[in-house]
């Protein structure tokens, strides 16, 4: 009976484990889902019968396969099939970074060439250069000195474009510093600079004092050279330097002087006399024969106008010469042998062959000469020579 029992619980045994394995192979695999935020992770779980040992047991041996999906919705069900993720997108190569400015200039560097700024920063470096630049200029015009600033010259200098260069220069390297000069306030300071130095010249005036010329004394001018005060102002400014600008005067000279003044004839009408001046040298003195009462000769200040050689006598436009006819030259003709005429209508300066007359006022106006000095008074002056004829 032992022996028959233990076949049977064995037999028993065997069956069991027949329809454990014949349950698992039937069963579908187990699906098992973790949902965290918005990644589902599903695990499947199969089963694969084993037979083992000489009883004829057969176990099971589970395999499990775990899955994780990404996914902005959540989502149950008991078979999922998960499709495979987009391969990941090239990663965007980084930037290349600029070189950080520093903080501070680097050691000795300078800007303009004079200014160094090694060490300082930018507000430190940017308060240098206003100092810098707004040294004033210096302008000598004659014995008088000047001394405008650039900004009222119009300079504009450009620091903070400076500055930035500095910052990214290497150490001992020197940055130039640009300076704009508008035109409007730098002509507008030349041109007043010249009003306040120009003169313009003055002529020589021929006066009378008393009985005798007097010529006044010329005065040269002068004038600002505006060019090249200009120019001499601009590179100052641009190139930073301060040196003296000494300004160009350029003189003028007056169109009438002293010398231009030679033959002035004076003729004293009531001493009937006629008097030759170099300038306001005597050089000779005639008598002569000036207008009667009825007819004077003009007082004033004349010139000669006109000179004729063997004149010819026309009778003027007067009561007392009404019915005369024209005489040609000759030894009867009452002009002698030269006339001048002066400014004054139909008067002149002639000579006469009534020597007689000399001395008194007997004439129509005109100035008689005895007929060998108008001679050679006629060849002395010029037309235009200033006649004056006083009391």
């Amino acid at each position: 009976m032992r022996r028959g029992g233990v076949a049977l619980l064995l037999v028993a045994c065997a069956a069991a484990g027949l329809l454990a394995a014949l349950f698992v192979v039937a069963a579908p695999p187990a699906i098992g889902q973790t949902v965290t935020g918005t990644t589902i992770v599903t695990t499947v779980t199969t089963g694969t019968p084993v037979t083992t040992g000489t009883t004829g047991t057969t176990t099971t041996t589970a395999t499990t396969t775990t899955t994780t999906t990404s996914t902005g919705t959540t989502s149950t069900g008991t078979t999922t099939t998960t499709p495979r993720p987009p391969p990941p997108l090239p990663r965007p190569r980084p930037r290349p970074r600029s070189r950080p400015r520093p903080t501070t200039i680097s050691a000795g560097v300078t800007i303009g060439g004079d200014i160094l700024v090694g060490g300082l920063s930018p507000n430190s470096a940017a308060a240098v250069i206003r100092d810098y630049v707004a040294r004033p200029l210096t302008i000598r015009v004659g014995k008088r000195t000047l001394r405008p600033t650039p900004r009222q010259l119009g300079a504009l200098a450009h620091g903070a474009e400076a500055i930035r260069r500095a910052r990214l220069a290497l150490p001992g390297r020197n940055v130039p510093l640009k300076v704009t000069v508008r035109p409007g306030p730098l002509d507008r300071y030349v041109d007043k600079l010249g009003g306040r130095f120009d003169r313009a010249p003055v002529d020589s005036r021929l006066l009378l004092q008393g009985a005798k010329p007097f010529v006044t004394r010329h005065k040269e001018g002068r004038s600002l050279n505006r060019v090249l005060l200009r120019r001499a102002l601009v590179r100052s400014l641009k190139t930073h330097e301060r040196q003296p600008i000494v300004a160009v005067l350029r003189e003028l000279q007056p169109a009438v002087s002293r010398s231009s003044f030679t033959d002035v004839i004076v003729i004293r009408r009531g001493a009937n006399r006629l008097s030759l001046y170099n300038g306001m040298k005597l050089r000779r003195t005639f008598g002569i024969a000036t207008g009667q009462a009825q007819y004077p000769t003009p007082l004033g200040r004349f010139h000669i106008i006109v000179k004729w050689l063997d004149p010819w006598w026309y009778p003027p436009s007067s009561d007392w010469a009404k019915d005369a006819k024209p005489i040609p030259p000759g030894p009867g003709n009452p002009l002698g042998t030269r006339w001048m005429g002066i400014s004054s209508p139909a008067v002149g300066i002639h000579g006469t062959p009534d020597a007689a007359s000399i001395g008194y006022s007997a004439s129509h106006g005109c100035i008689r000469m005895l007929i060998p000095e108008v001679e050679w008074l006629f060849e002395q002056v010029e037309i235009g020579t200033p006649v004056f004829i006083i009391r």
